[in-house]
């Protein structure tokens, strides 16, 4: 099975029915620019705004007053008393439902609270997002039963940890491989298997693990503490050094049926639902080190004089500041909006959020190495060692380091591309994929079928044609509405580009990785685009001409990318990599290999580990 197809497959299994929600980000990939759908964008009740705050307000002083950032980087290591911190403010109940003892705060405060905390911390970021976002929180909110609810729900507010765990040795993005299995027995489930990279899993007192029930994947709740359970190792890694992520072994280990979650056989809906809002917990913490970024090359911009001037002023430094200062606040428009969306509830925001996740990582991840750039040896050196040496301790290399991982975790840059084109460009491919080949296996199905074919029907004809606009259009946005034109004509120019693609390689479309992967990222930029005009709009009531200066700014740099990806979208070397690299691994080319050592071949390397009793061990402790 393709990837593509795989990611199709996994897909279809979190729906229940299609598009039975309008989707800003859907409509835009068909060319369909709803502008309506994102503003004005969905607003708080003053009560959750004044909830927000107050809490933000508490945070913000428990960071300052408790919290050692350096201490965590230095140790690898939370300190008790932080997390304990943490859970008497109610930083841990933050998305929970007050009748369960959180806070119930809005996805835009949450987003708001994590974006701090990273900037600050972003281990401790880590800590709370894996939590609440993928942890026991979030499926049980969403599929729980009453009774799950009551007996989970208020001990995760109080401040015991939650973790979730799916990935195995040998299973990263493929979850059809797990080899994890629950099988019943009487009124139990016993689990056996090993999972890998489980974040909070050495501290949590809460687990929500996938486990194959048959066939299928099945979701359980399960007691960190039980008996069979081993936490065989506390992994290390090259950022976020303060996580808790370890290796879990589970041997025979008996969970009462009444913990599962769901149904079974639907574990990969739950995962996948659980990621449509909680995958924006990512892109918030990325805003944070975005945001936190542009302050720091704002005053070294000004304090560095070289020259004669401050660097700043130096036009080849002068991009680099532009670039992270307009980038943090797109990357923040990008995850208010999409905030605000999910709050709203009657929008369907899976590619929206996905699209954030993807974004987010990215140019998050650019702006930091940017800034270690513009500071040079300084941007290079730990804050430790520039502390000691008697400078400010800028950790500038440990936010590179720390965001490195936002392009791997919940979905690789590469899975987000093609779970986002399955979702986005679907509409395309199960109408006019059969219309051009009738073989090529992509069907419509029912509703989807009637309403794409509708949409196909009435747009076909001016998504070729390439319909101008009014020179008014958006108006109201002032010098902004150029780019909301730009953005209502390129997605038009988008859908051209997917349907002659498909008219171009019909069944084998699916494998065209490279040119689904621009596609989706041109939506992205467009998607960010929207944001930021937004946004924009209303900071500018309040704040006045610079935020649309900041909106000005990315939308020119946004439209220089895309356009440079449009390009690439008929010219690059995409099938000539793909035979350079089918040589690579035949071997062709190994004498690049001579001349040098590899380092990791001092011991051996183990692609999966075997269920079974553990003999390493236990290093799972509790938070005193």
């Amino acid at each position: 099975m393709t990837d593509y197809a795989r990611a199709r497959e996994v897909a279809e299994q979190a729906r229940e029915t299609e598009w039975t929600r309008p989707s800003f980000g859907r409509q835009l990939f068909l060319g369909d620019f709803r502008l309506d759908l994102v503003h004005p964008a969905p607003r708080l009740t003053e009560e959750a705004v004044k909830k927000g705050d107050d809490f933000l307000r508490a945070l913000r002083r428990f960071l300052q007053d408790k919290v050692d950032p350096a201490l965590i980087e230095r140790t690898a290591r939370i300190p008790d008393e932080v997390v304990k911190g943490l859970g008497a403010i109610g930083a841990f109940g933050m998305t929970i439902e007050e009748e369960y003892g959180g806070l119930g705060l809005s996805h835009l405060y949450y987003s708001k609270a994590l974006q701090m905390v990273a900037s600050y911390s972003p281990a401790l970021s880590a800590l709370l997002s894996a939590h609440q976002s993928i942890g026991v929180p979030q499926p049980l909110r969403l599929f729980g039963t009453p009774e799950q609810k009551q007996r989970f729900l208020p001990r995760c507010a109080a401040g015991e940890i939650s973790a979730f765990l799916l990935t195995e040795p040998d299973v990263g993005s493929d979850p059809a491989r797990l080899g994890t299995t629950a099988v019943r027995d009487g009124d139990a489930y016993v689990i056996d298997g090993v999972k890998l990279w489980t974040t909070n899993g050495v501290v949590a007192d809460l687990l929500v693990v996938m486990a194959r029930t048959g066939a299928k994947i099945s979701a359980f709740v399960v007691e960190a503490d039980s008996p069979g359970i081993t936490v065989e190792r506390r992994n290390a890694f090259m950022g976020l050094r303060g996580i808790e992520n370890g290796v879990t072994r589970f041997h025979q280990v008996r969970v009462p049926a009444d913990n599962l979650i769901g149904r079974e056989g639907q574990g990969l809906k739950i995962a996948l639902t659980t990621l449509n809002t909680g995958r924006l917990s990512l892109p918030a913490t990325c805003a944070g080190a975005a945001k936190w970024a542009a302050g720091i090359a704002r005053e070294w911009g000004t304090a560095r004089v070289q020259w004669g001037r401050p660097i700043g002023e130096h036009e080849a430094v002068a991009g680099k500041i532009a670039f992270i200062a307009a980038t943090a606040y797109a990357v923040e428009a990008v995850v208010d909006l999409c905030s605000r969306l999910a709050d709203d509830e009657r929008n369907d925001i899976r590619i929206e959020a996905a699209l954030a996740k993807l974004y987010g990582s990215e140019m998050a991840w650019q702006a930091a190495d940017e800034l270690v750039q513009i500071r040079g040896g300084r941007g290079y050196e730990t804050a430790e060692s520039l502390h000691a040496r008697g400078e400010r301790g800028v950790p500038a290399e440990q936010m590179l380091r720390d965001l490195r991982i936002n392009r791997i975790f919940e979905g690789s840059t590469e899975i987000m591309h093609l779970l986002i084109a399955r979702e986005a460009v679907d509409a395309h491919l199960s109408v006019a994929g059969e219309l051009i080949d009738p073989k090529a296996g992509i069907r419509a199905k029912g509703r989807a079928a009637t309403r794409a074919g509708g949409f196909y029907a009435r747009w076909l004809p001016s998504l070729l044609a390439g319909p101008g606009q009014l020179p008014s259009s958006y108006a109201e946005f002032g010098p902004l509405a150029q780019h909301l034109r730009y953005v209502e004509r390129t997605s038009r120019k988008l859908a051209r580009s997917t349907f002659y693609g498909m008219s171009r390689w019909q069944g084998r479309l699916e494998h065209k990785q490279g040119f689904l992967a621009r596609i989706v990222d041109i939506g992205a930029e467009l998607f960010a685009i929207t944001a930021v005009c937004v946004r924009a709009q209303e900071d500018g009531a309040e704040l006045g001409r610079p935020p649309y200066e900041l909106a000005d700014a990315f939308c020119r740099q946004a439209r220089v990318r895309a356009e440079a990806l449009f390009d690439r979208l008929w010219d690059n070397t995409d099938s000539a990599d793909v035979r350079l690299t089918r040589r690579v691994l035949e071997g062709r080319y190994a004498f690049l290999e001579d001349g040098v050592l590899d380092p990791s071949l001092d011991g051996p390397w183990i692609a999966a580990q075997r269920p079974g009793p553990s003999e390493a061990e236990d290093v799972h402790r509790h938070v005193r």
